[in-house]
């Protein structure tokens, strides 16, 4: 057990520090607050309450971002081992493929929630300077963005294993940009398809990362209050069931390949 901890916080340190030694998410940071502080604490047309609706332009820039992030660092964790051949060293120390796969995992979730926690920080506190305030529906906002994070970087770290770099960023980006602003319309659009691809339409909503669920820009702009405790539970359990079977995907894909 001791030689298992040992094993994963090291592959955690490593991923981790992998991303911010790339120079791309430095430059992210910079531009993030470069568009979110001018969003965030302007008052358009000197109306106080028409600055809501920059707040959310400046939380979907947020979201845009940290899925950048998120899926960057996902499609980053072995295929670049592969290219380089430095996966051989990592499995002769030894370890085996499920820690290094879980160890990776981890290491590039705590990365992205880092980055993303940086932009929190920045959006809370340029509303707070403006005299703006937040009640309960603010940490429900970020424990779920922080849950979408960790889905984003499963998803494109499967992806990895299976195609290509431009196909899995872009496929996971579709995927997860598409059910983020389309996925609470499709059981209602399917009803007005033919039986086939009614069909197709409700696989899809079945098996697609709901990236809506986590979603919570408009209540904590508008002030809408939280959400039912039950319901962070259960977002937060699908969330925890959608990366394990993600994550157990990718060790079986991994476990399969000739390294």
């Amino acid at each position: 057990m001791k030689l298992f901890l040992r094993q994963v916080r090291s592959l955690v340190k490593l991923s981790f520090l992998e991303l911010w030694r790339r120079n791309d998410v430095f430059a992210l940071l910079l531009l993030g607050l470069a568009l979110m502080v001018p969003l965030s604490m302007a008052t358009p047309f000197g109306a106080a309450g028409a600055s809501r609706y920059l707040d959310e332009m400046a939380l979907l820039l947020v979201w845009g971002f940290s899925l950048f992030i998120a899926l960057g660092t996902g499609q980053r964790l072995f295929p670049p081992e592969f290219e380089s051949r430095t996966i051989y060293p990592l499995l002769a120390k030894p370890i085996s493929r499920g820690r290094l796969l879980v160890g990776k995992y981890i290491g590039a979730v705590a990365a992205s929630w880092s980055a993303l926690a940086f932009f929190y920080v920045l959006f809370v506190a340029s509303v707070l300077l403006r005299g703006g305030t937040f009640a309960a529906e603010l940490p429900q906002a970020i424990v779920l963005h922080f849950a979408f994070v960790a889905l984003a970087v499963s998803v494109s770290l499967l992806g990895s294993l299976l195609v290509s770099a431009s196909a899995n960023l872009t496929l996971s980006a579709l995927v997860l940009v598409g059910m983020f602003f389309f996925g609470r319309r499709l059981p209602e659009y399917a009803e007005g398809l033919n039986p086939a691809l009614a069909w197709v339409v409700k696989t899809v909503y079945a098996i697609a990362p709901h990236s809506e669920f986590f979603d919570m820009r408009q209540r904590l702009v508008h002030g809408w209050g939280a959400v039912d405790g039950g319901v962070l539970v259960a977002v937060l359990a699908y969330a925890m069931w959608y990366v394990f079977v993600v994550i157990l995907l990718a060790d079986v894909v991994l476990n399969r390949k000739r390294v």
